[in-house]
């Protein structure tokens, strides 16, 4: 019977009517009934939905983690390792007891609901209102919002990649239906505030009311509630010990949501003043490295993932990160601080040393250190004059400034009447470059930086940002040389691999390039600092673009440039800002340019085999110490893969190795060794009893 009234559906036939065309008379009797076809079209499409949901739900509860959703959380942790695998930093997050929604007070429940899922206790782990709502919102604010409940939200930060993909989307729902099952409401909303992202590597609400104000969330005040609720949207960038501003301006948006749902009236909202932080110093190591430290914040934001052991490939190069300790290991610093980053052309950082011990200051001063960059920044006011017709062969005064109320002086009174703009760069005359500014202007030279990249306050008006006054960090400056270098600006330093980008992405690219001769005459400036100016110490064996750099009173001393596809800066100073003894950019920093790039640009060792992403993490701002003596006769050498102690025992050599495998000592170069010793005492003694023969 099924079967029948089916066929005569598909066929068709409207059920319970008679055959038409088997009555001829029937068939011309019969008006036409268009209703009917459209029921039975829209039966039809009904059906074949209904068949594709049936397969699309079987397909995704085969992939989706359905059994995991219900198992204990694991604590996140990420791993990154070197490009060629090496494990350099293991960080597990930090993590309080879970939360319990009935020993909470109201207002901490009602500020999550009210910003995140307002009608969390009338739906089905799916909110339709709330995804019209933001789709509504998307279209007419231009703002991207979100229509995810909070079901959803633990589905993806606990459970699921971070892909963005309609697949992921879709095993969300199906998760957040499961969980709902499974789960009551309140269970689902312990397990989302106990492990969400909070920003500072702190998970759950217990570990965040912990950090940022040192009480228990069963104590947080509506203040503190609202500030920790508005933090899920963007943890890392709206973290309080970020951001201040940002958190507090979420906060009153959450406050705001309170009232729209009822929790509070608008004058109780308008009561609540901003709460204060109350961060204590956590028990914690740091990461042991520089580039470490630098790069795991931007890798939690990379995974998006709440809760799942990670591994994360970085571009730090271990070979040249081991030059970049060796050349500064090296320098004749005495007391100063030193800072070296190496990058491609295209910001993929390869190395990074923050200074001289990590161990005995983790500040990592190519990153956080704002210091002034000095004679490297003329790079912007020469490039602005290219860009406004200058020529390299044109001229500019280059005497002494004797009037107005800035005098700056050349280095060594070295004047002359006019000179060349590559004869001024390649000898870092100031008086040329302040002059330079003036007939240009300040707005082109500052449209040049900010297209490469800096984001440094510079001062409009003040003719000294010519010769480097304005702040900013080695990393920033660097980048925008390597904008120079890769024409195509501005360049975003990154730890990590781009993805390659589609069609849509290279016809979008807002990124700009240099004209040809513009181009061409910049490098020929650089090259010229290089070749006839005060970069001399920094000559390679093949082509090398860049310049020196020393602030007032020799307070900074850098040197950035590059070659054979490398970008490198070096800064040398003082913590204190005190100034240099005898340093300059063209001295030591031009001097550890030269052995890293060096050592850099070498042709490189057959490739070792792939490290171990799940072994030991690997040093890497530790200093090669070679042969440790360890008194008479015994020394310590710290090897890649062990440790060697050579000692001697009544005379003959002795050595150990210990390594993972364990301790080792090789029995077939010990005999060897015994049977030399032993060839070269009786060889000793022969000669001892020739010689007293021929005195006899």
């Amino acid at each position: 019977m099924v079967a029948v009234t089916l066929r005569k559906l598909f066929s068709g036939k409207p059920t319970g009517e008679p055959d038409l065309h088997a009555d001829g008379a029937a068939a011309q009797a019969a008006p036409a009934r268009p209703r009917r076809s459209w029921r039975r079209w829209i039966l039809r499409g009904l059906l074949a939905m209904l068949v594709v949901f049936v397969l699309l739900v079987g397909w995704l509860a085969m992939t989706a983690p359905l059994s995991k959703s219900l198992a204990p959380i694991a604590p996140p942790q990420i791993t990154l390792l070197a490009a060629d695998g090496t494990p350099i930093a293991r960080k597990g997050a930090i993590v309080e007891a879970p939360v319990q929604v009935a020993k909470l007070p109201d207002h901490v429940i009602q500020a999550f609901l009210a910003i995140e899922d307002r009608r969390f206790y009338d739906h089905w782990g799916i909110d339709p209102r709330g995804i019209a709502r933001a789709v509504w919102g998307n279209l007419t604010t231009g703002r991207t919002q979100g229509g995810s409940t909070i079901t959803q939200q633990l589905a993806k930060f606990t459970f699921l990649t971070p892909e963005r993909t309609l697949t992921r989307k879709a095993r969300e729902m199906l998760i957040a239906f499961w969980l709902e099952a499974w789960l009551s409401k309140d269970e689902i909303l312990e397990r989302y505030l106990s492990n969400a992202y909070f920003g500072g590597n702190t998970y759950g609400l217990r570990a965040a009311s912990l950090h940022y104000f040192y009480r228990q969330p069963e104590r947080l005040t509506p203040g503190q509630a609202a500030m920790l609720a508005g933090l899920l949207q963007a943890p890392s960038r709206l973290a309080p010990t970020n951001n201040f501003g940002l958190a507090e301006k979420r906060m009153r948006l959450v406050l705001q949501s309170m009232v729209a749902a009822g929790y509070l009236s608008p004058q109780q909202a308008a009561a609540i003043p901003t709460p204060v932080l109350d961060v204590r110093a956590r028990n914690e190591l740091p990461t042991g490295t520089y580039f470490a430290d630098w790069a795991l914040p931007e890798a939690r934001k990379l995974s998006d993932v709440g809760y799942a052991r990670q591994t994360i490939t970085t571009t730090l190069d271990s070979r040249l990160q081991a030059a970049a300790r060796r050349a500064v290991a090296r320098a004749a610093l005495g007391s100063a601080q030193v800072a070296l980053v190496a990058m491609r052309p295209d910001g993929e950082v390869v190395a990074m040393v923050g200074g001289r011990d990590y161990a005995a200051s983790p500040f990592n001063r190519v990153t956080q250190a704002r210091r002034q960059p000095g004679s490297t920044f003329k790079l912007f006011v020469y490039l602005a004059a290219l860009r406004e017709g200058w020529q390299p062969d044109d001229v500019i005064e280059n005497g002494p400034i004797e009037s107005g109320s800035y005098r700056p002086r050349n280095v060594g009174d070295a004047y002359s009447k006019t000179i060349t703009l590559e004869n001024a760069f390649a000898q870092s005359s100031n008086v040329a470059a302040v002059r330079l500014l003036g007939r240009i202007g300040h707005k082109p030279m500052i449209a040049t930086a900010r297209e490469l990249g800096v984001t440094a306050p510079l001062p409009e008006g003040d003719p000294s940002l010519a010769l480097g006054t304005a702040s900013m960090t080695l990393l920033e400056l660097t980048a925008a040389y390597s904008g120079v270098a890769s024409n195509r600006y501005p360049v975003l330093p990154r730890a990590f691999p781009a993805e390659p980008g589609g069609l849509l992405d290279w016809l979008f690219d807002d990124r700009r390039s240099l004209p040809r001769e513009v181009h061409a005459d910049i490098e020929r400036l650089l090259r010229a600092a290089i070749s006839k100016g005060t970069g001399r110490v920094a000559m390679l064996s093949q082509p090398v673009f860049g310049k020196t750099g020393t602030s007032q009173d020799s307070r900074d001393a850098l040197f950035v440039g590059y070659a054979g596809g490398l970008v490198t800066g070096v800064w040398v100073g003082n913590d204190d800002n005190s100034p240099l003894a005898g340093i300059s950019g063209g001295g030591v920093p031009a001097q550890i340019w030269r052995d890293f790039m060096g050592q850099a640009l070498a042709p490189a060792p057959r490739p070792q085999r792939r490290g171990d992403p799940g072994g030991p993490v690997q040093p890497q701002d530790v200093i090669d110490l070679g042969n440790i003596p360890l008194g008479t006769n015994t020394r310590v050498r710290i090897e890649k893969d062990g440790t060697v102690i050579s000692t001697d025992i009544g005379g003959l050599p002795f050595e150990v190795r210990i390594d993972e495998q364990g301790m080792w000592i090789d029995g077939e170069r010990m005999a060897e060794q015994i049977a030399n010793a032993a060839r070269m005492r009786h060889e000793e003694e022969m000669r001892r009893r020739a010689e007293q023969a021929r005195g006899n």
